[in-house]
């Protein structure tokens, strides 16, 4: 495991996490059948917004491994949201691969010719999220430590 964490120091694992999701972001509003941006849409709209829990997660973290704290309980709680949001994560991965694999049901109609390297590419994106988030879970859990319940609850007050 410590070959694992030289490879892929806390450092580069948020960087890159922030990377992907500002590119994620960007391409959340890009029409993959349709060759434009689209900023009309409600849909568009939620990856960004659920992506803010991440960031917050990985500013949590650098400040957290920056001051050499231990996990607390709003740290927690956000990986818990984490959680949640990587199951999101997974669908729009499935949901990219779907509509890329139903590429060859439309040989009839007109389709984009950077339908196949955007696809790819935002698949590419998509899959290395989903293998970076819980990488930087492992990586949390090693460097700042695990979460230690009765220590979390004992440092909690209970008059605030």
């Amino acid at each position: 495991m410590t070959l694992f964490l030289r490879l892929f120091p806390l450092r580069i694992l948020l960087l890159l996490s922030a990377v992907l999701l500002l590119i994620l972001n960007v391409f959340s509003f890009y029409g993959l059948f349709v060759d434009e941006f689209s900023f009309s849409k409600f849909d568009n709209y939620i990856f960004p917004f659920l992506t803010i829990i991440h960031f917050i997660y990985l500013y949590t973290l650098w400040k957290k491994n920056k001051n050499s704290e231990t996990p607390d309980v709003f740290l927690r709680n956000i990986e818990y949201a984490l959680y949640f949001i990587y199951m999101i994560y997974i669908f729009k991965f499935a949901e990219y691969v779907f509509r890329f694999w139903k590429f060859t049901d439309f040989k009839n109609e007109i389709v984009p010719e950077n339908f196949i390297p955007i696809g790819t590419f935002l698949i590419t994106m998509h899959c290395l999220l989903l293998i970076i988030t819980p990488l930087t879970f492992i990586v949390r859990k090693r460097i700042i430590g695990k979460y230690n319940f009765d220590e979390l609850h004992d440092t909690m007050d209970s008059w605030k």
